[in-house]
C-alpha cells in the first residue's frame, strides 16, 4: 500500500465539482460540492447519534437503504438542521442531481453543513447544478474546497493498494474544525473506492473503522449534528468482488484505514483557533475499552488542551484526565511523557512525579505535533486518539460564528 494524490478522484471512474452558488455571502468560497461516479457504486454511511439531526441525515438513510448511490452532494454555510422544509429542501437537492446527471435522484447521497436553524432556500442551489454538472472532473480540489466551513486547511488523502490479485484505489476528503467530538463518524467524510466489495462488507467494514478512527478524534467536545461518513465502491478496479471476511477484507480494510486515519489527523489538527496536534498514545490498558475510553480523556480534557496551547508540561492534568475517564485503572502505576520532534521528557513515574527539565519540556512542547504517552502499565491492549490545543482563538471564531 502507498500514498497516493487524487483525494476523492484518485479511484477509477469518479469526478468531482465545486462552485459558489450564492448560500454563503462570501463570493470567493465555494458552497456547493458534487461527486459523481461513473457507474453505480455500493453505498454505506454512518451518521451522528446527536439526538438532533440534519434533515439530510433521514433523506440519506432512505436513499442508500437498498445499498446502492451514485453520487454526493453536500452544500456548506448551511446546516439544514431544525428546518420545517429541512426534508423536502434535502429532496429537492437530490432531484436536482438526478434531473442534471440523468440518474434517480434515490442514488444520491446528500449532506448539508454550516449554522443550525437557518432556512436554507433551494433557488441558488437550483441555479448552480448546471455549472456544478458541468466542471465534474477528476480532481477532487473544487469539492474539498466547497465543504469548508471553518476550516483553515482542505483535507483530502488517497492510497493505492492490492486485493484480489489487482491494484485499488481508495481516497476521500473531509471538513470539520469545530463542533466536533463525534460518536460514529465524524463532520463530513465522503470516501470512494474502485474495489468491488458488496453493500453488506462495505458497510461491516465502515462500521468497524469508525471506532479505531473518526471516533477517537476531539476537537472541542461537541458532537456535530450532521456528522456523516459516506463511502461509495464502484468496483471499476476489477478484482474478485469482497463478499466475505477473508484476506481480500482484511487488505481493504487496512486501506481504509490508512485513509481515515489520516483524515483524523488533519481534522484534528484544522481545530477551529488550534496551532497544535496532539496525539494521546496509550498503551498498557487491560482491555480495548479502557485503551479507547482514557486515551479520548487525555485529549478531550480543556486543562490539557490549554496546556498544550501554552507549552506547560502540566503532567497533573493528563493524570487527572485518566483518574476520571471512568475506567478501572490503577493510577500508582501510570507513566506520562511528552514527546515531539524537539526530543521526549518523561513527567511521571508510577503516578508520581520525577524531575525533569522545564526548558528541554518547553522546547517540546513548542513544536506543531505533540505526542503525549500514558503507559496504565496494566496489560496488552493500546490506543490512539487524536486533539489539539485550546487558543484565545477558539473562543474568538465561535463567539461570531453565526453573526
Amino acid at each position: 500500500m502507498k500514498r497516493i494524490d487524487g483525494g476523492a478522484c484518485a479511484a477509477q471512474g469518479f469526478r468531482a465539482s465545486g462552485i459558489h452558488c450564492g448560500i454563503r455571502k462570501n463570493k470567493s468560497k465555494r458552497d456547493l460540492a458534487l461527486i459523481v461516479s461513473d457507474v453505480r457504486a455500493a453505498a454505506a454511511a454512518v451518521y451522528t447519534l446527536n439526538l438532533v439531526q440534519g434533515a439530510p441525515i433521514a433523506v440519506t438513510r432512505k436513499n442508500i437503504a437498498d445499498g446502492y448511490a451514485r453520487a454526493m452532494i453536500c452544500n456548506s454555510g448551511n446546516a439544514n438542521t431544525c428546518n420545517l422544509n429541512g426534508v423536502e429542501i434535502a429532496e429537492k437537492m437530490c432531484a436536482l442531481v438526478g434531473e442534471h446527471l440523468g440518474i434517480p435522484a434515490s442514488d444520491v447521497i446528500v449532506a448539508s453543513t454550516g449554522v443550525i436553524g437557518q432556512p436554507l432556500d433551494i433557488a441558488p442551489i437550483a441555479s448552480g447544478m448546471e455549472a456544478l454538472a458541468a466542471g465534474l472532473e477528476p480532481d477532487t480540489t473544487a469539492a474539498a474546497e466547497a465543504i469548508m466551513t471553518t476550516d483553515v486547511r482542505m483535507k483530502a488523502v488517497a492510497v493505492e493498494f492490492e486485493v484480489g490479485g489487482v491494484v485499488a484505489k481508495l481516497g476521500g476528503i473531509a471538513k470539520g474544525s469545530g463542533m466536533i467530538h463525534p460518536n460514529m463518524a465524524t463532520m463530513l467524510v465522503f470516501l470512494t473506492t474502485d474495489a468491488a466489495i458488496t453493500p453488506p462488507m462495505l458497510r461491516k467494514a465502515l462500521s468497524m473503522d469508525v471506532k479505531r478512527s473518526f471516533n477517537r478524534v476531539s476537537v472541542d467536545g461537541d458532537t456535530s449534528t450532521n456528522d456523516m461518513c459516506a463511502i461509495l465502491a464502484n468496483g471499476l478496479a476489477g478484482n474478485p468482488e469482497i463478499a466475505s471476511d477473508g484476506a481480500d477484507f482484511d487488505a481493504f480494510r487496512e486501506a481504509l484505514n490508512a485513509v481515515t486515519v489520516e483524515l483524523c489527523k488533519m481534522i484534528a489538527r484544522d481545530g477551529e483557533g488550534a496551532t497544535k496536534l496532539i496525539e494521546c498514545a496509550l498503551t498498557g490498558a487491560a482491555d480495548q475499552q479502557t485503551a479507547d475510553v482514557v486515551s479520548k480523556a487525555v485529549i478531550c480534557s480543556s486543562l490539557v488542551k490549554a496546556a498544550m496551547f501554552g507549552a506547560d508540561a502540566n503532567w497533573g492534568r493528563v493524570l487527572c484526565a485518566v483518574g476520571y475517564a471512568g475506567a478501572d485503572v490503577d493510577v500508582s502505576k501510570v507513566d506520562v511523557s511528552f514527546t515531539s520532534a524537539a526530543g521526549t521528557v518523561e513527567v511521571c513515574k508510577g503516578g508520581a512525579g520525577v524531575p525533569f527539565s522545564e526548558a528541554l519540556a518547553k522546547k517540546v512542547l513548542s513544536e506543531e505535533n505533540i505526542f503525549i504517552h500514558v503507559n496504565l502499565n496494566a496489560g496488552p491492549c493500546s490506543s490512539v486518539a487524536w486533539g489539539c490545543d485550546l487558543t484565545y482563538d477558539y473562543v474568538k471564531i465561535n463567539g461570531d460564528y453565526r453573526t
